[in-house]
């Protein structure tokens, strides 16, 4: 079988926090240096506060363009008052892909045990883009990208990833 080509993709970062900036914000930056180590395009960057309409304005906006094709977020996802990423994002997906929060639960008890319960980390499709909601700790953003979402973005992963997806998630 030949070897298929990268097929690079234009991805959003998405930092939710009440109290990160552009200055330490660990886990956005991370998630902007793998994408790009791996060859994809960043679209933009942004940081919001937790809170669900100010996270939903950010996320719809980047769904609805026709240039952005995932979205990754991180914060937000853990038990608190304040975190509401999942609240906020997956109304707005048309499709969860369970497997991902299973996965990422799966390989994350390995490292912290049963505190992984607390972890809220979803992913899905909305509008034919991809929308992965992370925890908000470096070692999480770590962990979800480097076992899971960059296999996944990457058309040369087999048997099947979500890049040979992107063509048809929009059919009726």
């Amino acid at each position: 079988m030949p070897e298929r080509e990268f097929v690079a993709t234009s991805i959003a970062v998405l930092t939710i926090s009440d109290t990160r900036t552009e200055a330490d914000d660990r886990s956005g930056d991370a998630i902007v240096s793998r994408l790009g180590e791996a060859g994809h395009t960043l679209h933009e960057k942004a940081i919001v506060r937790d809170d669900i309409y100010r996270i939903r304005e950010k996320v719809s906006a980047w769904i609805a363009s026709p240039d952005v094709e995932v979205v990754i977020s991180t914060g937000g996802t853990g038990v608190s008052g304040r975190d509401g990423s999942p609240e906020a994002i997956v109304p707005l997906l048309d499709k969860v892909l369970d497997g991902f929060g299973e996965m990422f639960r799966f390989l994350s008890y390995r490292d912290i045990g049963t505190s992984t319960l607390q972890s809220r980390a979803v992913a899905g499709v909305a509008n034919g883009t991809y929308v992965f909601v992370l925890p908000g700790s470096p070692g999480a953003v770590k962990l979800a990208w480097e076992q899971l979402i960059v296999h996944q973005l990457d058309y040369r992963t087999r048997p099947c990833n979500l890049v040979e997806m992107m063509p048809r998630l929009l059919e009726k």
